[in-house]
C-alpha cells in the first residue's frame, strides 16, 4: 500500500508558501554567477593563480629552474644582458623568458610571486575581516559610547591619507619579515571600511523581530551580537573580503613597486614591474608578463565580488 507521506507533505508546504523543491538562496547565487561568462571565466583564472601557488614549488622543480637561479647562459653580456632569443627568451627550457642581466626564470618567479601576493592579501583580509565585523556589530549593536568610540577610531584612521602612511611606516620599520610587516600595516588601515559597512548592517538589524525574540527569551548582548546579528550578515562579510582581496594584491604590487614593499631578492609581481620599467624598450615581455598577470588577477576577483554582490542582492529581493 502506497503511503500518502509524501503528498501530505507538499500540501503542507503550499499551504506555508514553501514550494517542494524550491532552490535555497545559495543555490539561487550559484545558479546566477554560473550563468555570467565573465564570472566562469574569473574563477578559472583565479583558480589558475591560487594552483599556481600552492605548486610553485613542484612546477619549478619540473621546469628545472627556481626562482633564484642565474642563468647566464640565457642572456647575451655583450649586448648588456639581453635574453637571447626572441619574446625575452621564452624557450622550452625557460617558459615566460628570463630576467634581462641575470637569466632568473620568470615563470618561477611569476609562480613564487603568486604565492607571496596571494598569502599577503588573503591574510590581510581574513585580519580585516574579523577585526572590522567584531568591531562594527559591536559598535552597531550597543550603540552608545561603545559606538562613538569605535566611530572616532574609524574617522581618524580613514582621514589619513594611507598609501602615503603606509609608506612611510613601511620605510621607518626594520625590514625583518616584511610580509607580516605588509600585512599589519594593510589591517591598520583597512579594516574601518568593513567595519563601517557592518556597523550600518548591525544597526538595521537590532530592532528587528528575531532580536527582540532573543532578548525576551533572556540571551545576552554578546549572544545576540554572535548567534543573531552575524549569521544575517553573511552575505555581505563575502562580498567585502571578496572585493578586499583584489584590493590588498594590488596595493602590495604599488608598495613593491615604489621599495618598500616585498624586498628583494623574494619574488613579487610589483618589483618584477618595477625592475622591467628600465628595460621595456628592448625587452617589453619582461614587463607584460608580470603586468598581464597583476591585471587579471585584481580583474577576476573584482568581477566575482561584484557579480557576487549583484547576485546577493537579487537573492534578497527575491525572497
Amino acid at each position: 500500500m502506497s503511503s500518502s507521506v509524501p503528498s501530505e507533505l507538499t500540501t503542507v508546504a503550499e499551504e506555508v508558501g514553501a514550494p517542494v523543491g524550491a532552490p535555497t538562496p545559495a543555490r539561487r547565487v550559484i545558479a546566477t554567477l554560473r550563468s555570467s561568462p565573465p564570472v566562469l571565466l574569473s574563477v578559472a583564472f583565479i583558480v589558475l593563480v591560487v594552483l599556481l601557488a600552492i605548486l610553485a614549488p613542484l612546477i619549478t622543480a619540473i621546469s628545472g629552474w627556481g626562482p633564484y637561479t642565474f642563468d647566464k647562459s640565457a642572456v647575451d653580456s655583450d649586448l648588456g644582458g639581453v635574453p637571447i632569443g626572441n619574446l625575452g627568451g621564452i624557450s622550452a627550457e625557460h617558459w615566460f623568458g628570463v630576467e634581462p642581466g641575470n637569466g632568473r626564470d620568470i615563470f618561477a618567479r611569476i609562480a613564487f610571486g603568486a604565492q607571496v601576493s596571494l598569502s599577503i592579501a588573503v591574510s590581510a583580509t581574513i585580519v580585516t575581516t574579523v577585526l572590522g565585523v567584531v568591531l562594527g556589530m559591536l559598535a552597531g549593536f550597543y550603540g552608545g559610547w561603545v559606538d562613538q568610540v569605535v566611530s572616532r577610531v574609524m574617522d581618524f584612521l580613514m582621514a589619513f591619507p594611507s598609501l602615503i602612511f603606509m609608506i612611510a611606516l613601511l620605510s621607518a620599520l626594520p625590514a625583518g619579515n616584511r610580509p607580516v610587516l605588509l600585512v599589519v600595516v594593510l589591517s591598520l588601515f583597512g579594516w574601518p571600511y568593513t567595519a563601517r559597512v557592518v556597523r550600518g548592517q548591525a544597526m538595521s538589524l537590532r530592532t528587528s523581530e528575531f532580536v527582540e525574540s532573543a532578548r525576551a527569551s533572556g540571551a545576552g548582548g554578546i549572544r545576540i551580537v554572535f548567534r543573531e546579528i552575524l549569521p544575517n550578515l553573511r552575505g555581505t562579510i563575502i562580498v567585502l573580503a571578496t572585493l578586499a582581496v583584489p584590493g590588498y594584491i594590488g596595493t602590495e604590487a604599488g608598495l613593491s613597486f615604489l621599495g618598500v614593499g616585498v624586498t628583494p631578492p623574494t619574488p613579487s609581481w610589483g618589483q618584477m614591474i618595477a625592475t622591467a620599467v628600465g628595460w621595456y624598450a628592448v625587452d617589453p615581455m619582461y614587463f607584460l608578463i608580470p603586468g598581464t598577470f597583476l591585471f587579471l588577477t585584481v580583474l577576476s576577483f573584482t568581477v566575482l565580488g561584484d557579480r557576487l554582490r549583484k547576485a546577493l542582492d537579487s537573492g534578497d529581493a527575491a525572497s
